[in-house]
């Protein structure tokens, strides 16, 4: 059983002077500890365009170490570039999970296009950096994990780990589009691949997670992290319709597996919930657990995913 003392709201671009092109937003946060700072690499947005369109960045705040709530630097511009035009993340870098390789930086991330008869569709990218995690030089101009015939849509949410000298990539894969009232909504499970590299993948083609609250549950933002001997998954998930408020509106999630491949969902162990007010009382997701001086954190988003900035809660040891 987990018990998370909610400490406050961190990062709320939209109460801070930030560049244009942060100016909504502070989604998905990850960590890379530095020695004197917290670097939290989030996704943004500037103002959607005439005809209410948005493309989404990928920036990172940096924290004092010893007051997560001192910020001390932010990004000057966007860790990644926009794809060229037709390319797989020409309107979208969403969201980004960093990893340190040998002294080197690694950015998997989710790669936007527009489509026609939906909205949109992502696949998962990789960038690396020579500047220590300020900017990323993507590999190629195309995915590095991309729909096959078991995951035919919707590759997105990678969150990047090394366990026993293994890579493990979790990450969300579409399964359909259903329609709320004439608009598509997707619905997508988590999943899972390994490499040797951190480059060629092998997807486990298994979902990991069942449902709980209905068949068109949608599971995101996969984190994983190794405890007390065994491994601990937090996540999100949300109903597959009318999603946007309370009621239906992203909750955290808890499994929890002893081989990476196997897990044992339990929710009623996770230790968080929505507030009875203020900027998490509607939703909380994409839950981010790291170690910092010993303690365990959790940065997390609330209302509107993200829209409001992140926040962050302590694990409280009994």
């Amino acid at each position: 059983m987990f018990k998370w003392n909610k400490l406050g709201k961190v990062f709320d671009p939209s109460q801070i002077i930030t560049p244009e092109w942060m100016s909504q937003f502070a989604q998905a946060p990850s960590v890379i500890l530095f020695e004197n700072y917290v670097r939290v690499y989030f996704s943004c947005r500037p103002k959607p365009d005439k005809n209410g369109q948005y493309v989404s960045y990928s920036a990172y705040v940096d924290l004092n170490r010893n007051n997560l709530f001192e910020i001390i630097g932010m990004s000057e511009e966007p860790i990644l570039k926009l794809g060229e035009l037709g390319s797989f993340d020409e309107f979208g870098t969403y969201p980004a999970s960093v990893i340190e390789d040998e002294g080197m930086y690694k950015v998997y991330y989710g790669g936007w296009t527009r489509c026609e008869s939906v909205p949109f569709n992502v696949a998962i990218g990789l960038g690396i950096s020579d500047d220590n995690g300020k900017t990323f030089k993507k590999l190629g101009e195309g995915p590095i994990l991309s729909y096959s015939p078991e995951e035919p849509f919707i590759l997105s949410g990678p969150k990047i780990r090394k366990f026993n000298n293994c890579w493990y990539l979790f990450y969300i894969a579409g399964r359909k589009w259903i329609l709320d009232n004439g608009k598509p909504e997707p619905v997508y499970k988590i999943r899972m691949a390994t490499s040797i590299d951190g480059i060629y993948w092998d997807k486990l083609n298994k979902d990991l997670i069942p449902d709980k609250i209905e068949e068109n549950e949608a599971q995101a933002s996969p984190d994983v992290i190794f405890l007390n001997g065994k491994y601990h998954m937090f996540f999100c998930y949300r109903y597959g319709t009318n999603y946007r408020g309370k009621e239906n509106g992203y909750r955290i999630g808890y499994a929890f597996s002893d081989d990476l491949v196997n897990w044992e969902r339990d929710d009623s162990k996770v230790g968080i919930d929505v507030s009875k007010e203020g900027w998490d009382s509607e939703m909380i997701s994409y839950p981010h657990v790291f170690e910092l001086g010993g303690e365990i954190y959790m940065f997390y988003l609330g209302n509107g995913v993200g829209k409001y900035g992140f926040g962050v809660a302590k694990l409280e040891v009994e």
